[in-house]
């Protein structure tokens, strides 16, 4: 593989046999190797194990599994959409294509923008502005799809100001690309890469992480029909739409179905339906602090968070970040118990009974060591007693008896050895 891969374009899934995440990828990527096949695509579809093969993986800065990776020549394209068939079929297509694709008449702009929610075009002939887009073509190819093509093939109601030109087709209708007011061209594609409105998800709320953008979502139950969430919906699609101009560079707009994954992210309850304005570059939010009743209210509400007035909470401070891994510690314990009770009393409970045999056999040892102690003590006591048994005078008897039986230099010595005892 290493030798010919250069010979043809690799579709390549980066595995390790014991990840859950891969062993849910793989029917997946079975069915893309059959959908590439029966297509008579040139991409060819491998998987390899990545903890065997780990120099072939770190040499494609393999870091997580499963890695997807388109690998064209001296290229090596990483895919970060849903792991769904069409999704994976649908990146493998495109980037495996050509760079900039042609489109020779009107007819073939007509079909292309059916296709396509967002398109990108340049038109005009050879310039620096060309190089420029084939050099962003060649980075963001991953996202979305690049186009080129002459003046008359766009429709009628087009109308540029000067040749040659990158135009962006969304949200039915255009915005060309100014140098002067949008900056640099790939940050302009980068952030116009998505529609006005967007249904947000997981994988949508982390690739818009990387347009800069603050987020304004309506977080509502779709399969909740109430005025309530279709009216903020419907606030936030007005707003996408009517606000462009002043909004659209600086906050993308859409809704999300249910509040799982907003509660997991804001450590937080939200009732729904609500509105929040998300800061992914520093895991800021804002909530409104009053009722959002229309179209003005919410205009209001973004001002305000451009404006500095609105607070801030989150962040990703140190207390938030401690907060992160008791949430995340927390939420991990309970996904345990919910999804199989047994395996969590088993993980949870063996080493809490291990640590509570180990706490009792130590107090158990300390409070013995103790009675042991008293109990020799008071042996130690009785002891004495007995040999301290008999009057003062028998004693003393005793004593005088002995003095006279030794020596004067015997007992000299014995009161130096019972003064040694004192």
């Amino acid at each position: 593989f290493k030798e010919n891969r250069k010979d043809d374009i690799w579709l390549v899934d980066f595995y390790a046999p014991w990840c859950g995440h891969c062993k849910k990828l793989e029917p997946v990527w079975n069915e893309v190797g059959i959908e590439m096949k029966s297509m008579g695509s040139p991409v060819k579809v491998g998987k390899m194990d990545a903890t065997s093969f780990s120099s072939i993986a770190s040499e494609f800065g393999v870091r997580g599994y499963p890695t997807i990776k388109l690998l064209k020549g001296d290229l090596a394209y990483n895919y970060r959409g849903p792991r769904t068939k069409d999704d994976i079929v649908e990146f493998a297509n495109r980037v495996a294509g050509p760079l900039i694709r042609p489109l020779p008449s009107q007819h073939m702009f007509e079909h292309v923008q059916k296709r396509h929610r967002v398109l990108f075009v340049y038109v005009g002939g050879e310039s620096p502005l060309k190089e420029k887009y084939i050099e962003v073509a060649s980075e963001l190819i991953v996202y979305t799809y690049f186009f080129s093509a002459s003046e008359d093939v766009l429709p009628e109601y087009v109308t540029l100001p000067e040749l040659p030109a990158v135009v962006v087709f969304k949200d039915g209708t255009y915005f060309v690309y100014d140098e002067y007011e949008d900056g640099d061209l790939s940050s302009w594609i980068n952030r116009e890469r998505f529609q006005g409105y967007l249904n947000v998800d997981g994988f949508t709320l982390y690739e818009l992480g990387d347009t800069g953008k603050l987020v304004a979502i309506a977080v509502i139950d779709d399969k909740n029909s109430s005025v309530e969430h279709t009216r903020l919906k419907t606030i936030i699609q007005e707003v996408a739409r009517d606000y462009r101009d002043h909004f659209h560079r600086d906050f993308q707009f859409g809704h999300m179905d249910g509040n799982d994954y907003i509660n997991s992210l804001l450590m937080d309850d939200l009732t729904i339906p609500t509105i929040v304005v998300l800061n992914t570059s520093n895991q800021q939010y804002f909530l409104p602090d009053r009722h959002i009743e229309n179209t003005e209210d919410m205009v209001q509400f973004i001002n305000n968070i451009l404006d500095g007035t609105a607070e801030a909470q989150g962040g990703d401070g140190l207390l938030q970040r401690i907060k992160r891994i008791i949430y995340d510690a927390k939420s991990t314990v309970v996904s345990v118990f919910k999804s199989s009770p047994l395996l969590g009393c088993f993980l949870f409970g063996l080493p809490l009974g291990v640590i509570s045999i180990m706490c009792y056999g130590i107090c158990t040892a300390d409070t013995d060591g103790g009675v042991d102690e008293h109990e020799a003590a008071k042996k130690e006591d009785g002891d004495r007693e007995l040999t301290d048994e008999g009057s003062e005078e028998e004693q003393e008897e005793e004593k005088n008896g002995k003095y006279t039986e030794l020596s004067d230099g015997e007992l000299k010595q014995k009161d130096i050895m019972e003064k040694k005892k004192d």
